[in-house]
């Protein structure tokens, strides 16, 4: 059997719908109410089956990749500014699939599938960047964590990070993104040279369209990336108002690490549709691009079929609780996540009468970042958060080369 292809995807589109059903409606109203007067993070509380969807939180680590070519570009570029504008073209390039695409699918925005503590989501791309890997593995689940790590060797650039969220209630569901992803590339005019690195920050969400039953994705706030060649990426976000303003809408600037005024390149559009590169500040500066996001060729993701995969790989621990939420089966699915949840309970404890934690497969956990992380971070007013995310993750090279299946052998995710 030829391996699946995903981008990523674990169920059909076509059966799961889009919005929410006229024979969920009364329960849609009841569960807004619930979160409304819920106090603490939303995280914790049980959605209505109807709402999930049909892919696991470590999947969509896939997103930052679909586009290959555009990941690898920057590390061709021997001109440090061009470089960097490269590098925020290509984050600018993840926005859609990261933050669009299940609503593009389904009609609207579906609540992932909490991952469980161990869940890996491994994969591959191979076009003409060559081949990129994907690893993704759930780090910690109190409090929920994905940790990623996405490399194409061929061109000597990596990307890693980790990620948490914490939701909360006012008027509509915001979501704060907790973490941070580290871009790493190889100079190309001096492949000795030790690698240069770019601190990316990730965006805030909110919820839109709650109350007609069609949630989808907002950004605010802003991100940055903060490189270590001295230019510093700026991304401004803004949704539609109530009078004016475009929906999804952003501006961009990078400019000198410490100089914002001094802006070599500027970037607006809406990130699901289009966006422009010009030269120099604002609508005054020289078109030198356009990026449509929706016409965006995407190299689907390669997984192994299911029978191929680990039990502990999402596609495999997760089908028998996709299948049912595909064919609108409420109470298999209920029944299915109980089993997953009840064994993942009986790990820790068993863990913690015995003395240990669970082993990570990928990744190591640190208690503070480094200093060259700090270095970065400080022209941006970024800081570490570790004890809102169970610890500083990193991708460990060594544990990677020696991991193979079954990754924990004897054990099952049901138990």
């Amino acid at each position: 059997m030829s391996p699946s292809l995903n981008t990523p995807t674990s169920g059909s589109s076509k059966d799961e719908g889009g919005g929410v059903s006229p024979q969920n409606k009364g329960s849609w109203s009841s569960f807004l109410k619930s979160i409304a007067s819920f106090n603490g993070d939303l995280s914790s509380m049980t959605a209505p089956p109807f709402i999930l969807g049909t892919l696991s939180l470590t999947e969509f680590s896939a997103y930052w990749t679909q586009h290959p070519s555009v990941f690898v570009a920057p590390a061709a570029e021997k001109d440090p500014a061009k470089r960097a504008l490269l590098v925020l073209k290509w984050f600018l390039s993840t926005l859609k699939p990261s933050y669009s695409t299940r609503n593009d699918k389904y009609g609207s925005e579906k609540k992932p599938l909490n991952p469980f503590l161990g869940e890996l989501f491994l994969g591959k791309w191979e076009d003409e960047a060559g081949t990129t890997e994907l690893v993704s593995e759930q780090v910690s689940h109190h409090p929920p964590v994905t940790a990623y790590c996405i490399q194409n060797a061929k061109h000597g650039i990596k990307l890693e990070g980790y990620n948490g969220q914490k939701a909360s209630f006012s008027r509509t569901i915001h979501i704060k993104q907790i973490g941070h992803a580290v871009l790493t590339i190889t100079p190309p005019d001096n492949p000795s040279a030790p690698a240069e690195t770019y601190l990316i920050t990730l965006p805030n969400i909110h919820i839109e369209g709650l109350i007609y039953g069609k949630p989808f994705v907002e950004l605010n706030g802003c991100t940055y990336i903060s490189s270590s060649t001295g230019y510093t990426s700026k991304i401004d976000y803004s949704g539609k108002g109530w009078v004016s303003g475009k929906k999804n809408s952003f501006t961009a600037t990078l400019y000198p690490t410490g100089k914002e005024k001094d802006v070599l390149y500027s970037v607006e559009g809406q990130w699901p549709e289009a966006f422009t590169i010009r030269e120099g500040a604002g609508k005054h500066g020289t078109v030198i691009d356009n990026y449509n996001s929706r016409n965006a060729p995407v190299t689907p993701l390669i997984v192994p079929p299911l029978e191929q995969q680990d039990p502990w790989e999402a596609n495999r621990a997760w089908d028998k609780v996709i299948r049912a939420i595909t064919k609108g089966d409420m109470d298999t699915t209920n029944a299915e996540k109980s089993k997953i949840e009840n064994a993942q309970r009986e790990y820790r404890k068993k863990e913690q009468s015995e003395g240990r934690e669970w082993e990570r497969r990928f990744f190591n956990r640190a208690e503070k970042a480094e200093e060259w992380w700090e270095s970065l971070a400080k022209s941006i007013g970024e800081r570490i958060e570790a004890d809102k995310t169970g610890g500083v993750w990193r991708f460990d090279k060594a544990k990677a080369e020696t991991a193979r299946r079954p990754f924990h052998d004897g054990l099952s995710p049901t138990g």
